[in-house]
C-alpha cells in the first residue's frame, strides 16, 4: 500500500477536488496511540491494490499537522477522532470511521459501488 502523505491544507484543497474524479481516502492517524498504530497495521495488511486501483489512499499524521485535521473536522463536517478514515466523493464524506470499527471490506465495498 502506498500513502501519499498529506501535510498541507493546499493538499487537502486538491484531494477535495481529485475526489469529483475518482475516490479518496484520508487515514488521520496518531502517533502517540496503539490503537491507531494496531488500525493502520490492520488496514495495511488487508489492503489489495488490484482492489483499490480506483481510490487514492491519503495519510494524515494529526500530531504534527493538526492545522489540517481540524479542518478535515470542519469541511468534511465529521467530529474529529483518532484514528480516523474517510471516504471522500465529489466533495464530501460519505462515510467515517473510528478505532475498531474502520474495516478494510467495509471501505473497499463502499467504494467499489
Amino acid at each position: 500500500m502506498e500513502w501519499k502523505e498529506l501535510k498541507s491544507v493546499s493538499q487537502l484543497d486538491e484531494l477535495t477536488k481529485e475526489s469529483y474524479e475518482r475516490p479518496v481516502i484520508i487515514f488521520k492517524h496518531s502517533t502517540r496511540c496503539s490503537i491507531s498504530r494496531a488500525t493502520l497495521d490492520r488496514m495495511e495488511r488487508n489492503w489489495k491494490s488490484d482492489e483499490m486501483e480506483n481510490i487514492t489512499p491519503y495519510f494524515l499524521d494529526l500530531i504534527n499537522f493538526r492545522d489540517v485535521s481540524n479542518l478535515i473536522a470542519d469541511q468534511f463536517a465529521v467530529m474529529h477522532e483518532s484514528p480516523q478514515l474517510l471516504i471522500i466523493e465529489k466533495g464530501k464524506s460519505i462515510f467515517d470511521a473510528s478505532h475498531m470499527a474502520i474495516d478494510y471490506r467495509q471501505v473497499r465495498d463502499l467504494v467499489k459501488n
